[in-house]
């Protein structure tokens, strides 16, 4: 029994081994990476040349898919992760996003505000109803259902996913149906609920403190939420 174990074991190792010399080194990435950015700059240049915010968009994108990739960032991972694996760490990096974005948009508003100007971005200040929660209700389920976001799916073309370029046809197909009726949807739902602006209610500082606030105390859930599934994962 001795020598049979011990010739299974040297064939397995003789298998291995043999595999291991046979499988082929990987190719270097770093000439298509400087290839890449090269190509970039050329474009961005070109794009520059003709109008310089062309260009300025080319770049931005360029640097802002750069990111979205590397870091995976994806708002529906989000809302996702949570519940299916536990991980919250998107979820938190949205939720510090959010604080940046109130603490910097709420500069820029309070800015005109002070000096008498139109704030600017109002005209995202629209209504809440009843409508807001099944159309948040539908777009989750699709963007469940198609494994990304906008900015997700955008990201995963890119990467080469075929699941992701269906799914970049129907967003399109469907952003152009919902644009198409959006004027019936706005003048028979969306205005029949109230538009809620939080400076006008609490204040500018109140109303940045509240949503800090609100945003912290999800932030601490969410991680206690991670750390949880951790410690049950590992008993």
């Amino acid at each position: 029994m001795t020598e049979v174990g011990n010739s299974e074991t040297s064939i397995r190792k003789t298998g291995t081994s043999s595999r291991t010399r046979t499988r082929k080194p990987k190719k270097s990435q770093i000439p298509y990476g400087i290839l890449a950015v090269v190509i970039i700059l050329a474009i961005g240049i070109f794009l520059g040349n003709n109008s310089p915010a062309l260009g300025l968009f080319w770049i931005t994108g360029t640097c802002f898919g750069f990111i979205l990739q590397k870091s995976r960032f994806c708002f529906t991972a989000s809302m996702r992760d949570p519940a299916l694996t536990g991980s919250t760490s998107v979820t938190r990096a949205v939720l510090i996003a959010f604080a940046i974005t109130t603490i910097g948009f709420t500069a820029i508003k309070y800015g005109a505000f002070i000096k008498g100007l139109p704030i600017p971005g109002q005209s995202y200040v629209v209504p809440v109803s009843f409508s807001t929660v099944v159309g948040a209700f539908m777009f989750g389920i699709g963007m469940v259902i198609a494994g990304g976001c906008a900015s997700g799916t955008l990201m995963r073309v890119g990467e080469g996913f075929t699941m992701q370029i269906l799914s970049l046809v129907f967003f399109v197909v469907g952003s152009l149906w919902g644009a198409h009726d959006f004027g019936w949807w706005k003048l028979n739902f969306i205005l029949k609920g109230k538009a809620i602006f939080l400076p006008d209610i609490f204040g500018w500082f109140g109303a940045v403190v509240i949503q800090l606030l609100v945003i912290a105390a999800l932030y601490i859930a969410a991680d206690k939420w991670e750390n949880r599934n951790q410690q049950e994962a590992e008993e």
